[in-house]
Parts: structure tokens; sequence; C-alpha cells
């Protein structure tokens, strides 16, 4: 039967697992797994999921080559199918054929290190593979039956920080599409559609300014078709951080206020503190017919002033950024930095 110890740490690790992103979070749940199971070394896996790659999240007890192939090596080995397919995460010392003992990756990597007995799980995540946890021990024997039930109890807990997918899904609305954007790749939600708008070029190029101004957040509005969208662009905690990524939600919805969408762009430019003369020159229309707009637009937001319009603009999200517009600040003015 699992030790109290063993079930107090299970319990604190299942606890990270509710704020996974919390600094440090991976690395205690390895010492909380280390000291309660009584082993070495262990490290943490995640799968990249724009070129499904695996990446290290976090070690402990390994020097840094040996963690380095346990997560970009150790997935090219027979090993890893056979665990994928298992019940319980293997063990080497519980393996019969002892296969793994005898193979070219524990004799280049694992027992140079001085480890002599080593079990690895498969993470998922509702029902999906996102990452590998790796133990490894000087004691030949550590891994038997009950140790690798154990661990497999907290696996779950492990996978919610290894699950790069799973966790931006939870820091956006549950309804709405939404998607990962990282340059040209586009990785997909689990359970969302993506946003359409990332096939509109103009879009992709507001995401790019949105991720180069290095912000927490973005709100705006964007069509599709004949349809408009609430968007949100979030700079997205993953297990271990792109800075070159944005998450994109969004939601359809009306235009707020009754604006057309050429009020809205107005209003935007309004909230660039653009002139009615700069805005009328940008869209080739008549002074007149900007004043007019502009008359539009306060009397449907009720507001008094333009800097009043503007102010409802920016804190409401009532915007359609424009890259480029002008020397890109028209993404960049809009981001909330925190």
């Amino acid at each position: 039967m699992p030790t109290h110890q063993q079930i107090a740490a299970a319990a604190e690790i299942g606890m990270f697992a509710t704020r996974p992103t919390a600094p440090g979070a991976a690395q205690e749940a390895l010492r909380l797994l280390t000291t309660a199971l009584h082993c070495d070394a262990a490290s943490l896996v995640w799968m990249d999921p724009f070129d499904d790659a695996h990446r290290p999240l976090a070690s402990l007890g390994y020097a840094a080559p040996t963690a380095q192939s346990l997560a970009v090596e150790f997935s090219r080995t027979p090993w890893f199918t056979i665990l994928l397919e298992g019940e319980l995460p293997p063990s080497i010392s519980t393996e019969e054929t002892q296969s793994f003992r005898c193979g070219w990756f524990y004799e280049e990597h694992i027992a140079p290190a001085g480890f002599r007995d080593g079990m690895t799980g498969a993470l998922r995540r509702q029902g999906a593979y996102v990452g590998l946890v790796h133990l490894s021990s000087t004691d030949a024997n550590r891994f038997d039956h009950e140790v690798r039930q154990v661990l497999a109890s907290v696996m779950p807990a492990l996978a919610a920080m290894a699950d790069a997918q799973g966790r931006a899904a939870e820091a956006v609305p549950a309804d709405g599409c939404a998607a990962l954007v990282s340059g040209t790749s586009i990785v997909a939600l689990p359970g969302r559609e993506t946003p359409p708008m990332l096939e509109d070029d103009s879009f992709r190029h507001v995401v790019e300014e949105f991720v180069r101004s290095g912000g927490a957040r973005l709100h705006l509005l964007w069509p599709a078709g004949r349809i408009w969208y609430r968007v949100a662009l979030v700079a997205p905690e993953l297990p271990v951080p792109r800075p070159e990524t944005a998450l994109v939600h969004c939601r359809p919805t009306d235009i707020p206020y009754r604006l057309t969408g050429r009020e809205l762009d107005v209003l935007t430019r309004l909230a660039l503190g653009r002139s009615n003369q700069a805005i009328a020159e940008e869209f080739f229309l008549s002074l007149r017919t900007i004043h007019t707009h502009v008359e539009h637009i306060l009397r449907k937001t009720m507001t008094a002033t333009r800097a009043e319009a503007a102010a409802l603009a920016v804190g409401e999200g009532v915007l359609r950024p424009v890259p480029g517009m002008p020397r890109h600040v028209g993404v960049r003015r809009f981001v909330q930095r925190s």
C-alpha cells in the first residue's frame, strides 16, 4: 500500500495541477515525487504542439545532457511505443526481457550517469498525449509494481503541467473559436474550431504586431465573411514560454452601439488621436463626410467629445486596428501590458 508520505505527496502534486503556471510548480512537483518514491532523479517533458517535438519542462538530479536526451532521444526508441501501450508506467527492473537494460539508450545515457533503474510514464490529458515523466534511481530494483502504481496516480496532475493546448484553452472562455498561432503555424485547441479570421492576411499581420509588442492582451473587433467577431489576442501561458506565440479567441457579435463598419474604422482612428483631416485623407473621403461619421459616433455611443469616445473605444475594445497604422502604433497603442 502507498505510504503516508506518498499519499501526502500525491495530494500536494495534485494541488499544483490547479495552478500549473505558478513559478517553480513543475520543479517542486518533481522534488515531492523523488522524495516520496525514494529515487534520485526525475524529469518532466512536454510536447510542443507546433512541431510535435519533446522538450524539457523541469529536471531534478539529472545532468543537463542526460535530461536533454530523455526529452529528445527517448521518444525515438522502441520502448517509447511500449510505454504508450501499457496500463502502468514500465520500469527497467520489472521488464521481463530486460531489453531496455541491454539497449543503446541505457548504455549511452542512463548507465554512464550512474543510474541502475528507471521508470517512465506517458502523460495524457482528456485522451491526448501531452508528454513524459522519467524517474531514475541508483538502486537497481527501486521501481516495483507498487511504486509504478503511485506514479500512475499522480500522472494526471503532471499532465496538467505539460499540456500546452489544454492550458491555453482554459485561459479563454469555453465558448467560441480558439487556436494558438506562431508565425505561419496554427494549432487548434481541443474541442474548438479555428478562428475564421486567421485566413485573413491583414488579421495575421495584426497578430504578428501583437506578438512583437510583448503585450499581454488585446481586444478588438474583426469581420470574417459577413459576420463580425469579438476577438481577444492573449500571450499564452505555455509549459515553456514561446514569446512568438499568441492565443486567438473569438465569438460572433454585433458591432456595439449599432455602429457601422466605417464608423468603427473612424472611431479606431479617433482613439489614435488622428484629426478629421488625416482620417479623410486616409479613406479618400471628404472632410464633411468624416465630420458626419464623428457626429454619428458621438450620438450612438452617448459620448460628449472625441476624447470621451476614444476612451470608450479603448476601454471596451470597440476597435479594428489595422496593421502598420501608422508605423505599427495602430496595434501597439491598444495592447494591454498586464
